[in-house]
């Protein structure tokens, strides 16, 4: 039997609930996630790097206009 290897997205829920964060802390962060994925058109996390991380977060600060500690909290994710 052939064991596939658990989407991005369940793998972030397991080492979450492992690190025994908080369900609502899990749930932004899966959010961020979500919304980083998007920005580059679906591209999968693991193909890009710091450049596309500081892009996006220039992006929320510029464009979405959001306060320095909500920056931080979609780095964290």
């Amino acid at each position: 039997m052939i064991t596939q290897k658990p989407k991005l997205l369940d793998q972030v829920r397991n080492a979450m609930r492992v690190a025994h964060n908080s369900y609502r802390t899990e749930q932004s962060y899966i959010g961020w996630i979500k919304r980083y994925i998007f920005f580059y058109n679906k591209t999968h996390p693991q193909e890009l790097n710091h450049t596309h991380i500081e892009a996006s977060l220039t992006h929320l600060a510029v464009v979405g206009k959001v306060s320095a500690s909500t920056q931080n909290q979609a780095l964290s994710a």
